[in-house]
């Protein structure tokens, strides 16, 4: 357990007592002397519990662990790799191989893919579909993106140079969101 979660749950714990002895639950003398001012018997185990939350929630997000890492699945014949979560977080990087086209499946879970490191020399195409789940695209600066997304209760966010490079390889990303969304970035 992280030093992080534990403060958190902590914050959290003393807020729970606080409020519980407010509410007269039970009593809890010995720990008035620390909410002695008015203005700190309500908006101290509101913030308390605020921080609390928080810093849970940033332990998890804050963790390297949290996702997979995963080898690069091989398509038919080494061409288009089909990749799919489901209630996870997977993670694939290139080193160095070439890429030929994806498609991303995200249920109820994440899934994040670095082709910053890929041999991209031709067009091609990331066909995404998420319900209730996210994909972030990590990819090279030195190509063109394309996105075409339907999105229901969801998001696209594209935040690449935006700039078109003459005679770049494209690559073109058709998202298909339900209460998901897909990030780009470079």
């Amino acid at each position: 357990m992280t030093r992080r979660k534990i403060i958190g749950i902590i914050f959290v714990f003393a807020a729970a007592m606080k409020l519980a002895s407010m509410w007269h639950i039970f009593n809890l003398n010995w720990f008035d002397w620390v909410w002695n001012h008015p203005w700190t018997e309500y908006l101290g185990p509101v913030l308390l519990l605020i921080i609390g939350v928080k810093l849970i929630i940033s332990s998890y997000q804050r963790n390297p662990d949290q996702w997979l890492q995963r080898p690069i699945p091989q398509g038919e014949e080494g061409k288009r790799i089909h990749c799919a979560v489901r209630f996870g977080g997977d993670e694939y990087i290139y080193h160095g191989e070439p890429f030929h086209g994806a498609r991303l499946d995200a249920f109820c879970g994440g899934l994040r893919l670095d082709l910053r490191g890929a041999v991209i020399n031709d067009d091609e195409e990331i066909d995404i579909h998420t319900f209730m789940g996210g994909v972030e695209l990590l990819v090279p600066a030195n190509i063109n993106v394309v996105v075409k997304s339907r999105s229901f209760i969801g998001g696209m966010g594209n935040e690449t140079m935006g700039r078109v490079i003459p005679g770049a390889p494209s690559l073109h990303i058709v998202a298909s969101n339900f209460l998901g969304g897909v990030s780009i970035k470079n």
